[in-house]
């Protein structure tokens, strides 16, 4: 982490400007994503004002699809002194690649279910065995 002042901040501060709830930042905390910078006498966490760019990062990534263990994986590289953005674009280039999997079944997914609906047929006798004849009697 690169110290930006030494000015340390309470998590509530944190909170308050990274609009990130505290329990998520102490979770961010025990995975190792953030780390404070010291304690108060009574005990409370303080960070550096560094903590607040991490949280911005892990929130983006997050929104690109990057889970917590392989932004952890990116902000050890970062934390070597590395610029981890080959990383990253090897794992978005992955995400895309799932996207495009996720894609391809939800077409076919969708497919199923047209082929599905354009047969229906609402049947008012319950048949013994049988919860939806529609569905239960497709091969």
């Amino acid at each position: 982490m690169l110290a930006q002042d030494n000015k340390l901040l309470l998590i509530g501060q944190v909170t308050n400007l990274s609009k990130i709830p505290i329990r998520t930042i102490r979770y961010y905390e025990s995975l190792g994503l953030i780390k404070s910078s010291k304690r108060t006498e009574g005990g409370f966490r303080q960070f550096s004002l560094d903590v607040l760019t991490r949280l911005a990062f892990i929130k983006r990534a997050q929104n690109f699809g990057l889970s917590l263990e392989e932004i952890g994986d990116i902000l050890q590289v970062y934390d070597q002194g590395q610029v981890p953005c080959g990383e990253i674009q090897e794992k978005l280039e992955q995400k895309l690649l799932d996207i495009d999997r996720q894609i391809d079944q939800l077409l076919t997914l969708r497919s199923e279910i047209q082929g599905l609906l354009s047969g229906w047929k609402n049947l008012e006798d319950q048949q013994e065995d049988t919860i939806c004849p529609n569905i239960q009697n497709l091969r």
